[in-house]
């Protein structure tokens, strides 16, 4: 989808020179931007490069200490988000700020509820909410369901309603999509779409790169604070993009694949495997390969990686681990068996976020197996390093981590257990560029040192990039598996339930 835009129109918001410091430290060094109505704004970067800093103040959640911000040609100065909503500018931010126990309505009316003789008026509320849902195009929702019992795709749409209903002109969204599956993500999608011919303009932050050529008119990108280039999204290409970002083509993020001389034997094979979302599944993953799992949302990539982690388990066929056939029965059973499980959920089933980086790290290592166990001694600082975690100490809790680093305290969490096989869902979700390519090396790393890996992702330009071969799965099966690098053509084609002239036999 490519959205359009009434891109000639005077900006709406004009900021100039905005400069901000924490603690002497600069964070964002005389950025300009520019905002049209009903353009989509795309600002990328590093965490790091000041992109949720400058929302903020745009947004009023933060002042900055010089430049100046305009809204239709008239300086302002928000020194609170309730004066920038008052003006017509609100944000969406990454952790959602809703309350769970309370209605729809509620949250979209949260501080400023209709009253009449003296009480709430809950019928025009919910009477308000639903026609707010009913103008974005939004079903599934109604202004009396409790907010918990919501998707997180739903939940975003509550934020843009609520943010709608204080007569918004921008709109600034901090990846709205982080935590959202691909069927939801088109949701967003769509609401943009309808944001953008009501002439609203959205300030739009993302890692994802489809999506920021998705939607985006316009992309500015930021390197450390400062404004590298801001151009229309048809003039730029992804390897453009990455290089403004971080100053290597798109070439250079994938480590060297695997030569044939540095593959072991086989050491996972599954051989009409099923369950009661999978059928007839035969794969192999060498040690010190990296096999891709392609295939479009609901196709079984990730029901294939519970299966074999033991979260969700196989009930008909074989699974062998270096020729051994084993029961994979549970997720403790997997780990005892050296199987190693990095979900694409992070924060919900891959941390305990209030925890610390140390308790985080050694989890597994702790739960799965007894003290008298026979498993190596761990260095946790030689742990952390190996993954180039940055914390300020092992007793940092892990929420105050970028997504980046997160990431890495996942896979050193498993990496404490020695797992012979590594299953990693959606490894690079929600984090950016620069931290992408740490975790391709760090997956690369593994591999070259035994560790079969089998891979999935949504991000077909990753999932080639990184694999050794790639297996492409439609409506539960395997539809056939291609030779590394294949064309997203080929992929696309097996994921629809198309042959290839170029596929090969499992």
């Amino acid at each position: 989808m490519t959205v359009t835009g009434l891109t000639g129109d005077a900006p709406v918001v004009r900021m100039r020179g905005i400069t901000k410091e924490f603690l002497g430290n600069p964070v964002l060094r005389g950025v300009d931007l520019d905002l049209h109505p009903g353009e989509v704004h795309a600002l990328v970067g590093e965490n790091g490069a000041g992109k949720s800093t400058l929302m903020k103040i745009l947004a009023g959640v933060h002042t900055a200490d010089a430049g100046s911000v305009e809204l239709d040609g008239r300086q302002v100065t928000f020194s609170s988000p309730r004066q920038a909503q008052a003006s017509g500018v609100s944000i969406v931010h990454q952790e959602l700020n809703l309350l769970g126990d309370r209605s729809v309505a509620e949250n979209v009316f949260l501080g400023s509820e209709p009253v009449r003789r003296g009480v709430v008026d809950r019928r025009r509320m919910e009477a308000d909410t639903a026609a707010l849902l009913d103008d974005l195009g939004a079903t599934g929702i109604a202004p009396r369901d409790p907010v918990r019992l919501l998707s997180v795709a739903q939940r975003q749409v509550v934020e843009i309603v609520k943010a709608l209903s204080t007569d918004v002109r921008v709109l600034a969204m901090d990846e709205p999509t982080a935590a959202l599956a691909d069927h939801e993500v088109e949701l967003l999608y769509r609401l943009v779409r309808r944001l953008c011919e009501r002439g609203i303009a959205v300030l739009y932050v993302s890692h994802r790169l489809v999506e920021v050529f998705d939607l985006s008119h316009r992309i500015t990108v930021l390197k450390d604070g400062a404004l590298v280039t801001s151009q229309p999204a048809r003039e730029l290409t992804s390897d453009d993009l990455v290089r403004h970002m971080v100053g290597r083509s798109l070439d250079t993020l994938f480590p060297p694949r695997a030569t044939e001389s540095e593959l072991g034997g086989t050491r996972l094979r599954l051989v009409g495997c099923a369950n009661e979302r999978l059928s007839d599944i035969d794969l192999t993953v060498r040690a010190g390969e990296i096999v891709g799992l392609a295939g479009l949302q609901g196709a079984g990539r990730s029901a294939v990686a519970r299966a074999v982690c033991g979260v969700e388990p196989f009930r008909a066929g074989t699974v062998e681990l270096d020729g051994e056939v084993v029961r994979l029965t549970s997720p403790r059973a997997a780990v005892r068996l050296g199987i190693a499980y990095v979900t694409e959920d992070r924060k919900g089933e891959g941390l305990a976020l209030r925890q610390s980086v140390r308790d985080n790290t050694l989890l597994v290592r702790r739960a799965a197996f007894s003290r008298r166990a026979r498993l190596k001694p761990v260095s946790l600082v030689d742990l952390l390093e190996s993954v180039t975690v940055v914390a300020r100490s092992p007793d940092q809790e892990v929420r105050f981590l970028s997504g980046g680093n997160q990431q890495k305290v996942v896979l050193a969490k498993w990496l404490a257990v020695e797992p012979r096989v590594l299953v990693v869902d959606e490894p690079t979700r929600g984090i950016d560029v620069g931290a992408k390519q740490a975790v391709y090396e760090l997956l690369r790393g593994l591999a070259r040192d035994g560790v079969a890996i089998l891979m999935i992702s949504s991000e077909l330009p990753e999932l080639i990039g990184m694999s050794d071969r790639v297996l492409v799965m439609h409506d539960g099966r395997i539809s056939g598996g291609l030779p590394s690098p294949p064309t997203e053509e080929a992929v696309m084609r097996l994921a629809t339930g198309h042959a290839v002239e170029t596929e090969e036999a499992v």
